[in-house]
């Protein structure tokens, strides 16, 4: 089983001493209302690898060298959009998520890597033109540290337009033939920096030398663990080109406050469960 660490939350940047308490203790308990909690093992003959999602990898490289050392396989999703603080007020700068990427490639090579601009945010501050420009200089900068830049469009979840409305952010939704320019766009930059472009759950708009993304990827596992893994397809959406997967975050913890967010409610009540987080408790937030 392919664990993903997680698609819920960032535990990379915010909950790393308690992945690497569960990492060490072989299990963890997951609490997903309304669902009773499950245990996951974290055993090395039931992981077929570790797919981290996070925006801020840097306080988890020393975790990453503990996960390489004992023998699992692993990539990073790592999200770098380099937005304004309106829209991502406590992300890191886009220098040091730079470094780190490039830091993840020098020690494990550009198939650990993932970079995700994701989601793309169209607004009347921040039109196309501001995101071919801000992609075309982030891809230079990446260049050599990945081989695969995911995009995405923000959807109308609820929660997002309610984080977003709050933030004071008037974002516009873009058109299926704007969505294709702009990812053939996208694409050729992606290319000319050695990357192959990816669209997360955007089939109906891929234009041609895109392909839809699988964001826990068994054959990149593959690549990295040196052996064949069969697993099946599981998207959790349509669109989705994901395989099965199990993932130990939970909604509501993540305290990054981007007001694009579908994971998080309230930033004050992901802070409030940050703040009771217990880093030796078998789940990651124990009363929910």
């Amino acid at each position: 089983m392919i664990i993903s660490a997680s698609k819920r939350t960032d535990i990379p940047a915010h909950y790393g001493e308690w992945f690497l308490n569960r990492f060490e203790a072989g299990y963890c308990t997951v609490r997903t209302p309304p669902g009773k909690p499950y245990r996951v093992s974290l055993r090395r003959e039931d992981v077929d690898g570790f797919v981290f999602w996070t925006k801020d990898i840097g306080p988890f490289m020393d975790k990453l060298a503990i996960v390489h050392g004992s023998g699992y396989p692993f990539y990073v999703q790592h999200t770098l959009n380099n937005f304004p603080a309106s829209l991502e007020p406590h992300v890191p700068p886009a220098e040091a998520s730079i470094q780190n990427l490039r830091r993840l490639a020098e020690l494990y090579g550009p198939d650990v890597a993932v970079w995700r601009y994701d989601p793309i945010v169209i607004t009347p501050e921040m039109p196309d033109e501001w995101h071919l420009a801000n992609f075309r200089r982030l891809a230079g900068e990446l260049r050599g540290a990945t081989n695969e830049a995911v995009i995405s469009f923000v959807d109308d979840y609820r929660k997002m337009a309610r984080n977003m409305a709050l933030a004071g952010i008037r974002w516009i939704e873009p058109g299926a033939e704007e969505k294709r320019r702009m990812a053939s766009s996208l694409t050729s930059i992606a290319r000319l920096n050695g990357m192959q472009l990816t669209m997360c759950c955007e089939g109906d708009v891929l234009p041609e030398g895109t392909r839809a993304s699988r964001c826990i990827d068994a054959a990149r596992m593959a690549r990295l663990s040196g052996r064949p893994l069969k697993a099946k397809d599981k998207p959790c959406r349509q669109g989705c080109g994901c395989c099965d997967n199990r993932d130990i975050g939970e909604y509501d913890t993540c305290i990054h406050g981007c007001a694009y967010c579908y994971a998080t409610n309230s930033l004050t009540g992901a802070q409030d469960r940050h703040r009771a987080h217990d880093p030796i408790g078998e789940s990651m937030h124990s009363h929910m």
